[in-house]
């Protein structure tokens, strides 16, 4: 809405919003596809033939920043947007929290029905981030590395030790060794899953919890633990 452009056309943040009437595509109501209903097989989703699955209408697409639309935009990658809008400094910091997080893959168009429920953690994870800290606040994450590759889940453990170290409680529930081992106190359950688990087996730090014998958890960090002593 601060380009020249848009202000000579008195263009407003709704204009390019695709959840309100004006500025996206009248045919697919901003979605970008179409749905194409089956019947019996499940329903095919396909390019909206009047956008051409940019969400938008033509005079909304005529505005460009740096040459791109926000049809572009919001096609963007996260790490795209990031060195994207590094010169707007409101904008980048906003982004870069997903960064932080890990999601630097997804794009910031995406709809959320297609997150994991780990993404979806890290975007929820992502808003407090950008929020003024209190120091007071207790998170709960339910296994937020699914899906991770091992170099995001440093980052995500970087951004969680953050939080932390500004007086915040964060619990973890995850089988992941890499959260395990640098935990400040674990409560291992066990000694099985279903039926055959619900017994606190272990409370206490990993290095204590690696000698325990009769939690399955346990044998592993403790290799886990050898290993990361030798390197």
């Amino acid at each position: 809405t601060e380009l020249p452009e848009s202000k000579i056309r008195g263009y407003k943040a709704g204009r390019f919003s695709f959840n309100v009437k004006g500025g996206r595509c009248d045919v697919c109501e901003g979605g970008g596809m179409r749905v194409i209903e089956m019947n019996f097989l499940p329903d095919v989703y396909v390019p909206c033939e009047k956008c051409n699955g940019k969400r938008y209408n033509r005079e909304t697409l005529e505005i460009r920043y740096k040459g791109k639309s926000i049809s572009d935009v919001l096609n963007m990658s996260v790490d795209e947007a990031c060195d994207f809008f590094q010169p707007v400094h409101y904008l980048y910091r906003k982004i870069k929290v997903l960064q932080d997080v890990g999601l630097g893959y997804i794009t910031l168009g995406q709809s959320a029905t297609t997150l994991s429920g780990g993404e979806a953690q890290r975007v929820k994870l992502s808003t407090e981030l950008g929020k003024r800290d209190t120091g007071k606040t207790f998170y709960i994450l339910d296994e937020p590395t699914t899906g991770l590759h091992f170099q995001d889940i440093k980052l995500l453990l970087d951004v969680l030790q953050k939080l932390v170290d500004r007086g915040n409680t964060v619990l973890v529930i995850e089988h992941n060794l890499d959260v395990i081992k640098v935990a400040d106190h674990i409560i291992d359950l066990g000694p099985e899953g279903g039926d055959g688990g619900g017994k606190i087996l272990f409370e206490g730090t990993p290095e204590a919890m690696a000698g325990i014998t009769e939690s399955h958890t346990a044998r592993f960090l403790k290799t886990e633990l050898a290993l990361a002593k030798r390197k």
